[in-house]
């Protein structure tokens, strides 16, 4: 609305500025805006690929699934996440892994 000719006509400095945000910001929204409309200019664009690849695939999870639910080893009264992730490792099912990274894994629902 700032930047309309019609309104006030500010730059994408001023308008930066004002809201606190990169030039470039103000310059991507007033393109989608001319592209794709109001909607367009103030939807979220969902990434194609994650921004990381996946540590897990369905193999992996299902063998991760299957030894959280076995018995843990001796000393130990139940599986930890910090227990799975270097059993996952020490089994060679991954290279490396996370247990925030196990978590997430054993959180999701269908």
């Amino acid at each position: 609305m700032k930047a309309d000719t019609k309104g006030p006509g500010w730059t994408d400095k001023q308008i930066s500025e004002a809201f606190a945000c990169d030039p470039k910001t103000v310059y991507n929204v007033r393109r989608r805006f001319v592209q794709k409309g109001l909607s367009g200019a103030l939807g979220r664009v969902r990434r194609q690929t994650p921004p990381c690849p996946r540590k897990l695939d369905g193999a992996a999870e299902a063998r991760l699934i299957a030894l959280s639910c076995s018995e843990p080893p001796e000393g130990f009264g139940r599986w930890s996440l910090r227990l799975l992730a270097s059993e996952l490792v020490r089994l060679k099912i991954v290279e490396s892994i996370s247990p925030e990274t196990v978590r997430q894994t054993l959180k999701k629902t269908p």
